[in-house]
C-alpha cells in the first residue's frame, strides 16, 4: 500500500542535501577539544560554523544531528523518513543483541535491515562478552555497515543483569579490553555510547572516554544522566561537558532532553560538545534535523509539517514498513508508531482508538479516510500544530 491509495495529501519528496557522507583515509579530523570559547548561547552557532564537518575517524558526516536508537521506533522505515526530510547526518538501529546477531534471529537480522537511502547509518549493539562483540562487529562490517555503536547506555534491568548496558561503567579495566578488542577487530568506526556513569558515586564517563579514546574510538555519545536516574530529573550538561574536556581530540555527542532548537542550542553552548543526538525528539517532530541544519546556517527555522504533511508521512512510513513485513504484520507493529503520530496530528481519541483496532487493509483503510476527513481537533489542516512530548519511561529503573 502507498500514499497513492488513499486521497489524502502526501509529503513532497525532500532532497537531503545534508545527510550524504563521504569515506577519507582513517585519520581523525575532530577539533582540539582544548579550544572550544564556550560564551553563552549567543555563541553556539559561531562556534559551529567554526568547526569541521562532524566526522567518525574517516567517515564524514552530513550534518551534526544525529537520530538516536529508539527501541521500537528507528527502524528502517522511520530512518527512510527522517532522511527523506532531511538534515539527518548519521541513523542507528535499535538496540542489537551480539549474541542474537551470530545466531541468525530473524528477528534480530531485522533489525539491521537498510537501503541505499538509509546510508551512512550505525548498528547499536550490546554484550559483555568481547569474543562475540568481536564477531558480531566483523559480521556487521562484512555487510557493510557504516559505523558501530557500544550500547554503554541501556539502564533496562534484563541488560544490565547480564554485564552489558549500563553496568559496563562499573568495570573499566573489563570493560576498555572489551572495547579495545572490538576497535581492533574491524576498520570501520566503532563509537560508544554511554550515561555518566552507574550512579552519583560513579560518575565514570570522564575516564571512559578518555580511555576509549587511546584504544582508537572514534567518538563517545553521552546520555547527561546515571543509569540510578533512569530517564527522571534534568540531563545534567555540566557532565557533558567534563567528557569532552577529558578527550583530545575525539568529538563527543550530546543526548538527552533535546525536544526544540533552544534545547539543542542550550547543549551546544553549555558542553562544548560538536553534535547531537535526539529519539523521542524526533519521533514528536521527524522535522527537527532539519530545522537544526537550518538553524545553523542562517539562524532561522522553518516550521514543521502540519496535519497534512503528517498524514502523508504516516502513509509513507507504513508504504515501507509494508514492504518490509507483509500487510497483516506491518498494521500490527505499527501501532505504536501510529499512536505518537495521530497524537501529534491532534487527531481525536475515537478516531486513533479506530486505528488502533484496525486488522486488515480494509480496515486501516477506512481509519486512514476517517482521520483524513476529520481533521485536526485544534487549529486548521496547514497551521502550526502544538507541540508534543513523547514521555519516557518512568518508575523504578530496576524494574525496567
Amino acid at each position: 500500500m502507498t500514499t497513492a491509495d488513499f486521497n489524502t495529501t502526501s509529503v513532497p519528496s525532500t532532497a537531503n542535501t545534508a545527510t550524504n557522507a563521504t569515506t577519507a583515509p582513517m585519520a581523525s579530523t575532530a577539533p582540539d577539544n582544548s579550544d572550544l570559547p564556550l560564551t553563552g548561547t549567543s555563541s553556539a552557532r559561531e562556534r559551529l560554523n567554526r568547526l569541521p564537518p562532524l566526522a567518525y575517524g574517516g567517515l564524514t558526516l552530513g550534518s551534526r544531528y544525529l537520530l538516536s536508537p529508539l527501541a521500537g521506533f528507528t527502524n528502517l522505515p522511520f530512518r527512510r523518513i527522517v532522511r527523506e526530510i532531511g538534515g539527518v547526518g548519521l541513523g542507528t538501529t535499535d538496540l542489537v543483541n551480539a549474541r542474537g546477531l551470530l545466531d541468525g534471529g530473524g528477528k534480530t537480522l531485522h533489525l539491521i535491515e537498510s537501503c541505499p537511502e538509509d546510508r551512512p547509518f550505525a548498528v547499536q549493539i550490546f554484550g559483555s562478552d568481547p569474543i562475540v562483540m568481536r564477531d558480531a562487529a566483523q559480521f556487521l562490517s562484512a555487510r557493510q555497515v557504516d559505523s558501530i555503536d557500544i550500547n554503554m547506555g541501556c539502564p533496562v534491568a534484563r541488560i544490565t543483569k547480564g554485564g552489558a548496558g549500563a553496568s559496563m561503567m562499573c568495570q573499566v579495566d573489563r570493560t576498555v579490553d572489551l572495547v579495545r578488542t572490538v576497535v581492533e577487530s574491524v576498520r570501520i568506526p566503532v563509537t560508544v555510547k554511554m550515561r555518566l556513569g552507574w550512579d552519583s558515586s560513579q560518575l565514570t564517563a570522564p575516564q571512559f572516554a578518555r580511555e576509549f579514546e587511546q584504544v582508537g574510538v572514534a567518538a563517545v555519545a553521552i546520555h547527561g544522566r546515571t543509569r540510578e536516574q533512569g530517564f527522571s530529573g534534568a540531563v545534567d550538561r555540566t557532565g557533558i561537558r567534563k567528557v569532552v574536556e577529558a578527550v583530545e581530540r575525539i568529538p563527543v555527542i550530546g543526548n538527552g532532553d533535546i525536544r526544540s532548537i533552544a534545547d539543542g542550542e542550550r547543549m551546544f553552548a553549555e558542553t562544548g560538545c560538536q553534535g547531537i543526538s535526539m529519539g523521542r525528539g524526533a519521533l514528536a517532530n521527524p522535522w527537527i534535523f532539519r530545522q537544526f541544519v537550518e538553524w545553523e546556517a542562517t539562524g532561522h527555522v522553518s516550521p514543521p509539517g502540519h496535519f497534512e504533511d503528517r498524514l502523508g508521512l504516516l502513509l509513507r512510513q507504513f508504504g515501507y514498513l509494508e514492504q518490509q513485513r507483509g500487510t497483516e504484520r506491518a498494521i500490527v507493529s505499527f501501532r505504536k508508531m501510529a499512536h505518537w503520530y495521530l497524537k501529534a496530528m491532534c487527531v481525536r481519541a475515537a478516531l486513533r482508538n479506530q486505528m488502533q483496532s484496525a486488522r486488515t487493509r480494509e480496515e486501516f483503510e477506512a481509519a486512514v479516510r476517517d482521520i483524513a476527513s476529520s481533521g485536526p481537533t485544534r487549529g486548521s489542516r496547514t497551521g502550526v500544530l502544538p507541540d508534543l512530548v513523547i514521555p519516557v519511561p518512568s518508575g523504578p529503573v530496576e524494574r525496567w
